[in-house]
């Protein structure tokens, strides 16, 4: 075979392979960011998450669990049935996710304390989430004083009195 023959027969095959390429190309569905690589963009603002999500899950998560002595004796109180364990577990996720959430965006007042004590909300959530999920009354009772810490910390820092 004649070296020019060879080269058309290549010319021709990559020809035909480069129109295939562009007609596959066009038929096939444009490629739209899946909803995990939009960025994501916070709504709520520091008051709302604070308001609406850290106080009521604080007020559940510290009092489910209590010991209270009286001259007629001593009264504990935990939670007994799976829905009152429940209800402790979505208030401690709720903990633990406002954590970081107050880390999102421009929610975050600055990048040193702040992001220290939201993330300290994570953790004292996350470990309330683990004794409520094990349904330890005990762990539960002293995650307590770990929430009590991240909150008095930055509020004693950061609250606004707007």
């Amino acid at each position: 075979m004649r070296p020019s023959h060879t080269f058309f027969i290549v010319s021709a095959l990559l020809f035909v392979c480069g129109v295939g390429f562009v007609v596959v190309a066009a038929r096939a569905p444009r490629m739209t960011p899946s909803p995990v690589d939009v960025p994501l963009a916070p709504v709520a603002s520091v008051r709302h998450i604070m308001r609406g999500i850290v106080d009521p899950a604080a007020t559940i998560v510290f009092g489910a669990v209590s010991t209270t002595v009286t001259a007629a004796g001593t009264e504990e109180k935990a939670p007994h049935t799976a829905e009152e364990w429940d209800v402790v577990v979505n208030s401690a996720a709720a903990l633990a996710e406002a954590g970081n959430m107050l880390r999102m965006g421009s929610r975050a007042v600055d990048r040193g304390d702040w992001l220290v004590m939201s993330r300290k909300l994570t953790d004292a959530g996350t470990a309330a989430l683990k004794a409520a999920e094990a349904r330890d009354a005990k762990g539960v009772f002293a995650s307590g004083e770990a929430i009590y810490q991240a909150c008095d910390s930055c509020h004693s820092k950061y609250e606004r009195t707007q």
